[in-house]
């Protein structure tokens, strides 16, 4: 009995993780590729590009988000699990995240912000005024 009870509990997992999948890239192909939005406080943004897919919707979709930020390397090679903090002129934090992939896209309301990206042990600040939409390209050279 017990057995039976266990391996229903182990098709029911299996299920609900196949489930789980599926609504995920269900999810991903409603999105038109881009990975899913993330909120934190009141800023609504998206990560990734890892693969050509969704780098690619992330390209496309740029116009429509107010900050795209690009990482790489020195010779021009995708870096990911880049450390970003964007903050008000004024110094309070709005965003404090790990990018998921080489593009991440921000929503922001305009004005001016400070934007540090870290990869690794190395840091890099820029500071934005923000109207419509902007571009920080942040690029790492190899120790």
């Amino acid at each position: 009995m017990k057995n039976r009870h266990r391996m229903g509990l182990a098709m029911l997992a299996t299920g609900l993780l196949g489930v789980t999948g599926f609504a995920t890239r269900v999810a991903a192909q409603d999105n038109n590729g881009l990975p899913p939005v993330s909120t934190q406080g009141d800023i609504n943004y998206t990560s990734g590009g890892v693969g050509l897919d969704e780098s690619q919707a992330l390209r496309r979709e740029a116009p429509h988000w107010p900050l795209t930020l690009r990482f790489t390397g020195s010779r021009g090679e995708y870096l990911a699990d880049v450390h970003v903090t964007i903050a008000w002129a004024g110094g309070e934090t709005v965003l404090d995240t790990i990018s998921q992939g080489p593009y991440m896209l921000v929503k922001l309301a305009p004005g001016r912000y400070t934007v540090r990206a870290q990869y690794e042990d190395t840091a890099q600040t820029k500071s934005i005024e923000l109207r419509r939409h902007a571009t920080l390209a942040f690029r790492w050279s190899q120790p």
